[in-house]
């Protein structure tokens, strides 16, 4: 379990996407070890969460038993994983909200945590994980104040998470370069 001086928070796993390096197929519902990606993220996200929310844009009613809630891009063709994170910032029951991308099966419960403990540290700022010198903004935490401010840099074209929000002043949370939980299987050969 978290530490009790961290808030709660929501937690957004990130399914939405096109899929396009896995052939088209739905990342988080290709197996990795037996299981859909997602289940790997249901397992750690489920007990540190009461508001675990799935970004999906299709078949939803396989993500429906990996969450409290759904939520689907509010523009159609796969605009990219900033519309993810404005539906669950939109819907999330927290001040806080953890995203996490589904085809990330390997973090634990002590990377989130630290992310969390780090976030403290300027509570008005999203917080990514950075790997060196790579920022990582799949893996954020990110106050549910910043929604308008997302939302306004949407409506003037922003479509990077990390350009959006590095302008919100992101602050790092620093993970070795080799850090094998930020291990993305997104590609067949690497499952």
């Amino acid at each position: 379990m978290t530490s009790p001086h961290l808030p709660p928070c929501s937690i957004l796993l990130l399914a939405g996407g096109r899929g396009q390096r896995m052939g088209g197929r739905d990342k988080g519902l290709v197996e990795w070890r037996g299981r859909p990606l997602i289940a790997h993220l249901h397992k750690v996200a489920r007990p540190l969460t009461d508001d675990l929310i799935i970004s999906c844009n299709r078949n939803a009613e396989r993500y429906a038993a990996y969450a409290d809630r759904l939520v689907t891009d509010a523009e159609a063709g796969f605009p990219g994983p900033l519309a993810g994170i404005l539906a669950g910032l939109a819907c999330a029951r927290h001040e806080w909200m953890l995203v996490l991308p589904c085809d990330a099966p390997q973090v634990d419960e002590a990377l989130i945590a630290r992310l969390r403990e780090t976030a403290l540290a300027a509570p008005a700022a999203p917080t990514l994980l950075r790997q060196g010198q790579q920022w990582q903004p799949m893996f954020c935490l990110l106050p549910r104040s910043l929604l308008p401010a997302l939302q306004q840099a949407w409506r003037d074209g922003q479509r990077s998470p990390l350009r959006a929000l590095l302008q919100l002043h992101g602050q790092p949370c620093d993970c070795t370069p080799d850090d094998p939980r930020l291990s993305n299987l997104n590609r067949p050969d690497l499952l």
